[in-house]
């Protein structure tokens, strides 16, 4: 991948009240990025408007030449159904249905990958466990062996980390990390501000609206975690539909005078 992802002046809604408003940046090929921010502050809209599941209300995203197949996401633990009867293997092999189709057979060459994928996660020989027998972090160990079967040019996570333990975090870490070497583009949902400080070169700060974009170091800062907080306590649930805005704000201030 040799085009950023760009976010121009993006606002998602609900029912015409912002989750995300006025969003601009891009991330560059191969980079590391964390999502961070208060709850409720747009961190999962904002993934899913980036994969393309939620269409803008303004603004867009521009993908350049990517297709729904260089996308590997992974949603949040909760809105993963694990009830439905499926074992283990036929879990992984679903991240290979680009290279079958919805109804295509899969090769053997795909089945080896898988139980490589699994053995990677520390897994080997769960084949035919039934996902709902796992724990929450083999399941999670599952769901990125799917990932790595998919083999996918752009990794989204949404709190990959959350509920599970602190080896099986370690474990998925260091596998986020090799994706990173790879050249692999990464942008993962967190709310473990010392994991985003620790592992991250690059953090997008939103409160609804951006607060910070950059260098971990620079955006992590007392002062925008503050005004991060701030914001999200002072944004009104009930606040009017939200009005087309011509330009993002960030480019408004940028325009005014200095104070004399």
């Amino acid at each position: 991948m040799s085009v950023p992802i760009r976010l121009d002046n993006l606002t998602v809604t609900y029912e015409r009240h912002p989750a995300v408003h006025h969003v601009s940046g891009a991330f560059q090929p191969g980079s590391l990025t964390a999502i961070a921010g208060p709850n409720g502050a747009g961190k999962s809209t904002l993934l899913k408007a980036i994969i393309g599941e939620l269409r803008p209300a303004e603004g867009s995203v521009d993908r350049g030449e990517l297709t729904r197949n260089d996308f590997g996401y992974l949603p949040q633990a909760a809105d993963i159904v694990r009830h439905f009867p499926i074992s283990v293997a036929d879990t992984i092999m679903l991240g290979a249905w680009k290279n079958s189709g919805a109804f295509g057979r899969f090769s053997r060459a795909d089945a080896e990958r898988a139980r490589d994928a699994l053995a990677a996660v520390g897994l080997a020989g769960f084949e035919r466990r039934h996902i709902g027998s796992l724990s929450a972090g083999q399941f999670q160990r599952v769901l990125f062996a799917r990932l790595l079967l998919q083999d996918a040019r752009i990794i989204l996570l949404d709190e990959p980390f959350t509920a599970i333990d602190q080896r099986t975090t370690r474990d998925l870490l260091d596998i986020v990390l090799r994706w990173h070497g790879d050249g692999r583009t990464v942008i993962a949902v967190l709310h473990d501000f010392d994991q985003v400080r620790g592992h991250f070169p690059e953090t997008l700060l939103i409160a609804r609206e951006l607060v910070g974009w950059g260098r971990t170091e620079d955006v992590m800062n007392p002062d925008n975690l503050i005004k991060a907080r701030a914001m999200a306590e002072h944004w009104d649930e009930d606040a009017g539909d939200c009005a087309p805005e011509r330009e993002p704000a960030h480019r408004k201030l940028a325009k005014r005078e200095p104070a004399e």
